[in-house]
């Protein structure tokens, strides 16, 4: 079996995929025309990824190209479509990097509430300014409001449960076991918007969830409310956003995704949203931990070897 990696991946993953017989070839940089040549010249049966973006063009290129893995949980990136009008499976991982995502996310909310890159900040430029920055309002009951309580917004739930939060989730199905093991609450989409303290996604991309948050539901949020997005970039309408916390509609945002990502060897990034004095960005490192990628790594190995020895496609989206 021969596989393709287009991006990185943990050393432990790849040796296993060979110990199982896989040829295997590794090249984090590849992306657009380099990947189409590339798929084309291994002849690959499997192709994994992370954040590269496999196109109708990549998949056009692939005669021999059997499975495509995405090394995550969302595959937006993937052209699942295109795939499977040529008979190519599409898998992802799905929950391998949960407790990852949700731990940025408690993150963002805490540093957000006490302005900690502020303060980080403000010291290196040798300033110290403790009378403003001991104006934080505080987590203890305080509402969070979950959109999209699967396995990242319960994991999220938990953490801010251990700070006291109430909590409060919108999703198109109830989740009755977390109901009862965390004491949160269904409301519907408007009513989250207007209690809570801080909003957190955690919903798949796609055109069903394009600008969910835009300038009608920033409208009825708290002006002392943050948004947290560690899910998708297009879930944020940034342009309302930036506008909503440059007028002081809303106080600030901890963001991971954007709307459009430079690729994987880019080192130049220009989204005007991040210059927001209180948008505190990361690099969309929510799933970048050693503990996920290495679960991450195995999950892939496995959909890898059921493959490879009875043709049966784990965790197949299409």
């Amino acid at each position: 079996m021969n596989v393709l990696i287009a991006d990185k991946f943990e050393a432990a993953g790849i040796e296993q995929l060979q110990v199982a017989g896989c040829k295997v070839t590794q090249d984090p940089d590849l992306s657009g025309d380099t990947l189409v040549a590339t798929v084309g010249r291994t002849g690959c049966n499997i192709l994994i990824v992370r954040s590269t973006r496999v196109t109708p063009d990549v998949i056009d290129a692939a005669g021999e190209l059997k499975l495509i893995i995405r090394a995550g949980a969302g595959y937006d990136t993937i052209d699942t479509a295109a795939a499977a009008a040529k008979g190519i499976r599409v898998a992802n991982c799905p929950g391998m990097n949960s407790t990852a995502v949700a731990e940025l996310a408690m993150g963002l909310i805490i540093a957000l509430d006490r302005r900690i890159v502020h303060n980080a900040v403000d010291l290196r430029a040798g300033i110290w300014h403790k009378k403003e920055y001991g104006k934080a309002r505080g987590l203890k009951g305080r509402t969070l409001g979950i959109v999209g309580l699967g396995r990242i917004g319960v994991l999220l739930a938990r953490r801010a449960r251990a700070f006291e939060m109430n909590l409060i989730y919108c999703d198109v199905v109830a989740n009755e076991t977390a109901e009862r093991e965390l004491g949160i609450r269904k409301v519907k989409m408007d009513t989250l918007l207007r209690e809570s303290d801080f909003v957190s996604l955690h919903t798949p991309g796609g055109e069903e969830t394009k600008h969910l948050l835009s300038t009608e539901q920033f409208a009825l949020m708290k002006p002392a409310a943050c948004v947290i997005n560690c899910s998708r970039g297009g879930v944020v309408d940034e342009q309302a956003l930036a506008q909503a916390i440059a007028s002081g509609r809303i106080r600030g945002a901890g963001l991971d995704v954007y709307e459009i990502e430079p690729g994987a060897s880019d080192r130049e990034f220009s989204d005007p949203v991040v210059k927001a004095d209180m948008v505190y960005g990361t690099h969309h490192i929510g799933a970048s931990t050693e503990q996920a990628q290495l679960a991450v790594a195995e999950e892939t190995v496995r959909i890898v070897k059921t493959f490879k020895e009875t043709g049966e496609v784990l965790n197949c989206v299409n």
